[in-house]
C-alpha cells in the first residue's frame, strides 16, 4: 500500500514538473483567473509560447490535444499546429465554423502576438455556445493585460 501511494505521489510530482507554468514574471494564478473569466469553459485551451518553447497552458491535455476542423483550411488541426503558425506581429488570426455534422457545435480559433513582448498565443474553444474567434482574440487581449502581460 505504501509503495502504491509513493508511486502515485511521484507520478503526480513528475507530471506537475513537466507542465508549463506561466511566462517569466507573470503570476500563474492571476493568468489562470484572467483567462477563466474571459473565455473559461471545459472546452477551452490556451497555449502561450516564447519562440518554440511552451510557457503556459490553460486547459486539460485532452482538450488541448484534440484535432478539430480548422475552419480556414480543409485539413483539421490541433492547437499546437496553430501555435506553431501563430503570427508574431500584426493582427491575430481567427476562424470559426461548425464542428460536427449536425451543425449543433462550434469551434473557434484565435492566435497571435501578445502585445508588448515576444510571446505568442493560440486558443481554441469548442462547444454548443462558443463565441467567434475574433471575440476570443479580443477577450484574451483584455485577459492578458489584466494578468500583467501585454502593452504597459
Amino acid at each position: 500500500m505504501r509503495t502504491r501511494a509513493a508511486a502515485l505521489i511521484l507520478s503526480a510530482a513528475v507530471l506537475c514538473a513537466c507542465a508549463p507554468t506561466a511566462p517569466k514574471g507573470v503570476d500563474k494564478a492571476a493568468l489562470d483567473d484572467a483567462v477563466s473569466r474571459a473565455i473559461g469553459d471545459p472546452g477551452t485551451c490556451v497555449l502561450i509560447a516564447k519562440g518554440d518553447k511552451l510557457v503556459y497552458r490553460y486547459g486539460s491535455n485532452v482538450v488541448c490535444g484534440r484535432t478539430l476542423p480548422a475552419c480556414d483550411q480543409s485539413v483539421p488541426r490541433t492547437l499546437a499546429d496553430l501555435l506553431a503558425a501563430a503570427p508574431a506581429v500584426g493582427q491575430p488570426r481567427t476562424a470559426s465554423c461548425r464542428s460536427n455534422a449536425q451543425g449543433t457545435r462550434v469551434v473557434a480559433w484565435a492566435a497571435g502576438p501578445i502585445e508588448g513582448g515576444d510571446l505568442v498565443y493560440a486558443a481554441v474553444m469548442e462547444g454548443d455556445e462558443v463565441p467567434p474567434g475574433v471575440i476570443i482574440a479580443d477577450k484574451l487581449k483584455t485577459a492578458f493585460t489584466r494578468a500583467g502581460m501585454g502593452a504597459k
